[in-house]
């Protein structure tokens, strides 16, 4: 089964840390990383913005990115979060399966 990343910027820290936490126990996500310090300059309202932001990182299977996908903005605290998905192309073969493990759907 086709494994991939997901890439969530947040508003904090603690806002990632709560996403992260909320979707690895919903099994839509095997694991989140978060990245502090992330500074980020963007369009938003017709001018050019810039924010300190937190990067989360969560790998999830093919089976499962759209439930995470479309569950990320219910909890969130942007009104358009940045939520792609990007396909691993290889990995240690133990690592992914414990992703497919980890958000089999029962």
């Amino acid at each position: 089964m086709p494994i991939l990343v997901v890439y969530v910027t947040t508003s904090s820290r603690a806002e990632a840390l709560s996403i992260g936490r909320i979707v690895v126990g919903e099994r839509l996500a095997a694991c989140a990383n978060i990245v502090g310090g992330v500074r980020s300059i963007y369009w938003w309202e017709g001018e050019v913005s810039e924010d300190d932001e937190a990067l989360l990182v969560l790998k999830t299977t093919e089976a499962r990115v759209t439930a995470l996908i479309e569950r990320i903005p219910a909890l969130h605290s942007y009104t358009t979060p940045c939520v792609t998905a990007w396909p691993i192309e290889a990995g240690n073969p133990g690592f992914l399966a414990w992703i497919e493990t980890e958000t089999a759907i029962d």
